[in-house]
């Protein structure tokens, strides 16, 4: 069982920048894959970016691809998403996830965190 924590949320201006955390308990953090997905008003969750058991191999969302870094510090169970140039159409709720499977590029995650809200002003 392994439980996940977010953090860093908040209100930022369009063209700023947010670094999401996401602490995880347990002793088998690195061998979990791990992603982060969002979830805007009206509209399904979605898949933003994911990373491999050892960090090596990270995975990005067209939408994140260039402005978002998904990262990971394995001594510290914690994974992080590094967002800059930030625009109106992030304002979501954004969720961490884990899967034992290291195929960090899927919907299907086995352990979901409780969401940290991320709304960009224009």
């Amino acid at each position: 069982q392994v439980q996940l924590v977010e953090s860093g949320g908040g209100l930022v201006q369009a063209g700023g920048s947010l670094r999401l955390s996401c602490a995880a308990s347990g002793r088998t953090f690195s061998r979990h894959a791990m992603g982060w997905f969002r979830q805007a008003p009206g509209k399904e969750r979605g898949f933003v970016a994911g990373i491999s058991f050892s960090g090596r191999s990270t995975y990005y969302a067209d939408p994140a691809k260039g402005r978002f870094t998904i990262s990971r510090d394995n001594a510290k169970n914690t994974v992080y998403l590094q967002m800059n140039s930030l625009k109106p159409e992030d304002t979501a709720v954004y969720y961490c996830a884990a899967r034992t499977t290291n195929s960090p590029l899927s919907d299907d995650y086995d352990y979901w965190g409780q969401g940290t809200q991320v709304t960009v002003s224009s």
